[in-house]
C-alpha cells in the first residue's frame, strides 16, 4: 500500500471544481483545436498544467496582502522583498519583475549579443526563447543519465562537466556571455543538481572568467534534494544549503510563481553594479520602477513571505514525498516515469507507454488530449511540440524525450485526487486507442505550444 504523507497544514478554504460531461469535453477539446492550454479553467477537474503560480497562499500571505504599500516609488513592501532575498541569496542587488519570463528578456537582452552561446544543464522553453529571441543558441550540456527516463541518479540535472569544459575551448569564452544551471532541471524531470555539481561548474565557468547565471525558480526543493541525497550535508539546513548554492553563482532569474508560493512574481539577483545600472534602466521602460517592477505592493509583501515558507523542512518535506507518492501510484498502474521522482511534478515517459506511436504523430500531446477527454485532467507535453523545431530541410527536428508533465501545484490537492488521476492513466493504458495521432494546421515562430492548433489523425 502506498503512504501518502499527512499535510502539515490544515486547510481553512475551498475552492469548487467540477467534472463536465465526457461529451462536453469531447466539444471543448475540438473546438480548442486540440490545444489543452486554450480550454478553460473552469471546465478542466484537476489542472496539473503547471507549478507556476497556482500555489494556494497561505494565511499569513493573505494577511501580508492588506499591508500592501502601493506608492509608486519607494514602497516600503519592496524593501521587505529586498531584505528577505538578499538573506537568503546574499546577492547584492534586487530587481523585482513581474513574473521569471520578464526577468529572463531584462537579463538577456543586456547580456547577450548575436551568435553568443549560452550553455545549461537543459534550458526550459521561456528561457530558450529568450535566449533564441536575443540571436543566440541556447546549449543543453546535461549529464547523460538525465536523457534516460529510468536512470537512477540522484542529481540527474547535473550539468556534464567535461563537455562544458570542451564546449568552451571548442567556442572560445567571447562568444559565451555567461553559463547557466537550471535548479532543478525542468526539462529533464524535475531533477536536481548536486551542490557539488554547482560548484564545479561554478570553478569552470569562473577560469575562464565567465559568469555562472542560475535560474533559481525551484532552488528550495532542489537544497532539500542536496540534503537528503548528497553525502556530507543532511545536518545542514535547506536554509544554510542555499546559501551556499548562490555563493557560487554571479546572479540569478527566478520566478517567484514555484518556490516563491506565491501567484506573481519574480526577480533578478547580481553583484554586478554595471550590470545592476543597466538591468534598472532596461526595466524602467518595461517593468516600472525598480521599486516595485511590475508588481503591486501587496504582490511584493505575498513574495517576500512566501519565500521564508518555502524554505519550511516540514513543508518541503511533505512537498517532495506528495510528489514522490503520486509517481508511485502511476507505477503501480503500469505507467512509465521518469524516476527518480523529482521535486514539482511526475513526468510520464510518453515514448515508453506508447511505443508504436510515431514520433510526427506527437504522442506526448495525443496523450494530454486523451487525459483532457477521458479525465478532465489537464497535462503539459515536455517533448516534440514544446522542445522540437523545424531542421534545415523543413523536417521535424525531435529533442531526445517525449514527456507528460503533470506538474502539482503547492498546497492544493489531497490524495484522492492523485488517486484519481492514476485510475484514468490506467483507464488509458488498458485501451491505447484511446490516444489518437495529430497533424498541427498552425505554430507560431516561438513558443508554439501556447497557441499551436492540430487536427486529429
Amino acid at each position: 500500500m502506498i503512504e501518502f504523507p499527512a499535510e502539515p497544514y490544515r486547510i481553512k478554504s475551498i475552492e469548487r471544481i467540477r467534472q463536465i460531461p465526457r461529451s462536453e469535453r469531447e466539444r471543448l477539446i475540438r473546438e480548442a483545436k486540440f490545444n489543452i492550454f486554450k480550454i478553460r479553467a473552469e471546465d478542466i477537474y484537476l489542472d496539473f498544467l503547471t507549478d507556476s503560480g497556482t500555489s494556494a497562499m497561505s494565511d499569513n500571505q493573505w494577511a501580508g496582502l492588506l499591508t500592501g504599500d502601493e506608492s509608486y516609488a519607494g514602497c516600503r513592501n519592496y524593501y521587505r522583498f529586498e531584505e528577505t532575498i538578499r538573506s537568503i541569496t546574499g546577492f547584492k542587488h534586487i530587481i523585482p519583475a513581474h513574473q521569471g519570463r520578464a526577468a529572463e528578456h531584462l537579463m538577456f537582452s543586456t547580456l547577450i549579443k548575436p551568435g553568443d552561446k549560452i550553455p545549461s544543464n537543459s534550458h526550459f522553453d521561456t528561457t530558450r526563447a529568450n535566449i533564441e529571441y536575443a540571436g543566440a543558441e541556447a546549449v543543453d550540456l546535461v549529464i547523460e543519465e538525465g536523457k534516460d527516463p529510468s536512470a537512477s541518479h540522484p542529481f540527474k540535472g547535473n550539468i556534464d562537466t567535461d563537455r562544458l569544459e570542451d564546449f568552451i575551448k571548442k567556442n572560445g569564452p567571447g562568444q559565451i556571455p555567461f553559463g547557466m544551471l537550471t535548479i532543478t532541471n525542468n526539462s529533464g524531470g524535475g531533477q536536481p543538481v548536486s551542490l557539488e555539481n554547482i560548484k564545479k561548474t561554478s570553478e569552470i565557468l569562473h577560469s575562464h572568467r565567465i559568469p555562472l547565471i542560475l535560474d533559481a525558480c525551484r532552488y528550495a526543493e532542489n537544497c532539500y534534494f542536496i540534503k537528503q541525497r548528497e553525502k556530507g550535508q543532511s545536518d545542514r539546513s535547506v536554509r544554510d544549503i542555499a546559501g551556499v548554492v548562490f555563493s557560487y553563482a554571479d546572479g540569478c532569474t527566478m520566478s517567484a510563481k514555484k518556490d516563491g508560493l506565491a501567484n506573481i512574481g519574480g526577480f533578478i539577483g547580481t553583484n554586478d553594479d554595471n550590470l545592476h545600472e543597466k538591468l534598472t534602466n532596461a526595466m524602467i521602460l518595461v517593468e516600472g520602477f525598480r521599486t516595485y517592477g511590475g508588481l503591486a505592493g501587496r504582490d511584493l509583501e505575498a513574495v517576500a513571505r512566501g519565500l521564508e515558507e518555502a524554505l519550511d523542512e516540514a513543508y518541503l518535506s511533505h512537498r517532495i514525498n506528495q510528489v514522490k507518492s503520486f509517481g508511485e501510484l502511476l507505477l503501480e498502474a503500469g505507467i512509465p516515469i521518469v524516476v527518480p521522482t523529482g521535486g514539482h511534478a511526475v513526468f510520464v515517459d510518453a515514448a515508453s507507454l506508447l511505443p508504436d506511436f510515431r514520433r510526427e504523430h506527437y504522442p506526448g500531446w495525443a496523450l494530454s488530449v486523451a487525459l483532457y477527454r477521458e479525465g478532465g485532467i489537464r497535462a503539459c507535453e515536455i517533448g516534440g511540440i514544446v522542445f522540437g523545431k523545424k531542421g534545415e530541410d523543413g523536417r521535424e527536428v525531435f529533442p531526445p524525450l517525449e514527456l507528460v508533465r503533470l506538474a502539482i501545484p503547492r498546497r492544493v490537492y489531497t490524495e484522492s485526487h492523485f488517486r484519481y488521476a492514476a485510475s484514468i492513466f490506467k483507464r488509458i493504458t488498458e485501451n491505447k486507442s484511446m490516444v489518437r495521432g495529430l497533424k498541427i494546421t498552425y505554430e507560431p515562430e516561438y513558443l508554439r505550444h501556447f497557441t499551436v492548433e492540430f487536427k486529429e489523425l
